[in-house]
C-alpha cells in the first residue's frame, strides 16, 4: 500500500474511522478520500455508485457501521440489520466495479456463537446459535464476511474481513443508554462523581468476561493486514486477555475517582458469558498489541473529559 495511492475510509468520524485516519496520517498517507454522511448517503445505492465512479479508490477501509450496546441492539434490531446490510452491499460492490486494489471489512467478534468454546478461533464461525441480544446486527456483519469471500470466489477480487474484540478509545459513543459497554461506564462513573453519588447500578451480574482492545492498536492492526494480509478467511485482531465486567467496573471506578458503592442490577441480561478471541493467526503473522487495559482506559478517560470540558466551553 503504496503512500501515492487513494484510499477511502468510510465511516472516517467513527470509532475505528478515525483511529484509521489518524494513523495513516502519522505513517505519511495523504491521498485520503473523506465524507461525512452528509456529503455521502452510504444507505443511498446511486450516490455510492456516482462517488466510486468519480473518485476510484484504490484502497477501502469499510469501517462505516451502525453499532451500540445490548441496549441498542435489544431496541433497534431493524435498524441494525437493515443499515448495515446496506452500506456493506454498496460499498462491496462498488468497490467490485471499480477495481480497488484491497478493501478490508471490519466485522465484529458477535458474529461467533453465544457458547462457543474459548478462546475463539476463526473455525467456529457459524457452529452455533448466536447472542440474542445483539442477533441482527451480528447477521448483519456474517453477511459482509460471506460477501467479501463470495467476491473473492467469484470475481477475483481481494476483500479481506478483520473480526475485532470489542473496542474502545477516542471518539467512542459515550452514551449512557445505547453505549458499548466500556465507554457507558466511563461515563456514568464520571457522571456519578460529578454529582457526589454514594452509589451507583451497573447491568447484569458482573459474571460475564468481555476481551477490551484499544482502538489506536486496532488501526495499527488495520493497516499492518492491508500490507501483509491477503486471505479470504476471516481473522480475529485481539489482545488473548479478558477481565469481568465486575473487575472491569471496579478499575474504572480506580481511574475516575468515584469513592461510592457499585451495586448490580442482575434483572438485566449480561450478554454472552464470554468472548475471548484466539489471536494465534495474527501473532504468527507479527502483530501484537502493546497498551495494557488500565493504560488504554487512563487515555481514554483523560480524552472524555477534555471533550466535557470543550463541550461546556462551547454551550
Amino acid at each position: 500500500m503504496e503512500k501515492k495511492y487513494k484510499i477511502y475510509i468510510a465511516g472516517h468520524r467513527g470509532l475505528v474511522g478515525s483511529a484509521i485516519v489518524r494513523k495513516l496520517q502519522n505513517e505519511g498517507y495523504r491521498n485520503l478520500v473523506l465524507k461525512t454522511r452528509t456529503e455521502l448517503d452510504l444507505l443511498d445505492q446511486k450516490s455510492v455508485t456516482d462517488f466510486f465512479a468519480q473518485e476510484k479508490p484504490d484502497y477501502v477501509f469499510l469501517a462505516a457501521a451502525k453499532v451500540g450496546g445490548i441496549m441498542a441492539n435489544k431496541d433497534f434490531p431493524a435498524e441494525f440489520i437493515y443499515e448495515n446490510l446496506m452500506v456493506q452491499a454498496n460499498v462491496l460492490e462498488q468497490s467490485r466495479k471499480n477495481g480497488v486494489k484491497k478493501l478490508l471489512f471490519l466485522g465484529s467478534s458477535c458474529i461467533y456463537p453465544r457458547l462457543a468454546p474459548q478462546p475463539i478461533k476463526e473455525k467456529y464461525l457459524l457452529s452455533g446459535p448466536l447472542e440474542p441480544t445483539n442477533q441482527a446486527y451480528a447477521i448483519a456483519k456474517i453477511a459482509g464476511v460471506i460477501t467479501c469471500q463470495s467476491y473473492n470466489k467469484e470475481f477475483g477480487t481481494n476483500f479481506i474481513s478483520a473480526m475485532p474484540t470489542s473496542l474502545y478509545g477516542q471518539n467512542d459513543n459515550f452514551d449512557l443508554e445505547h453505549s458499548h459497554v466500556l465507554p457507558s461506564l466511563i461515563r456514568k462513573f464520571y457522571e456519578a462523581k460529578k454529582h457526589n453519588q454514594n452509589e451507583i447500578t451497573l447491568w447484569g451480574s458482573g459474571k460475564a468476561k468481555r476481551e477490551f482492545l484499544h482502538v489506536d492498536e486496532f488501526a495499527d492492526a488495520a493497516i499492518f493486514l492491508m500490507k501483509h494480509y491477503n486471505d479470504s478467511e476471516i481473522i480475529n485482531v485481539g489482545t488473548n486477555e479478558d477481565i469481568s465486567i465486575k473487575a472491569l467496573a471496579e478499575l474504572v471506578k480506580k481511574i475516575t475517582g468515584f469513592k461510592g458503592k457499585i451495586l448490580w442490577d442482575k434483572t438485566k441480561p449480561d450478554g454472552s458469558p464470554r468472548k475471548l478471541l484466539d489471536v494465534s493467526k495474527i501473532h504468527a503473522l507479527g502483530w501484537h498489541h502493546k497498551k495494557t487495559l488500565e493504560e488504554g482506559i487512563r487515555e481514554t478517560f483523560d480524552w472524555f473529559q477534555k471533550s466535557q470540558k470543550e463541550i461546556k466551553v462551547k454551550n
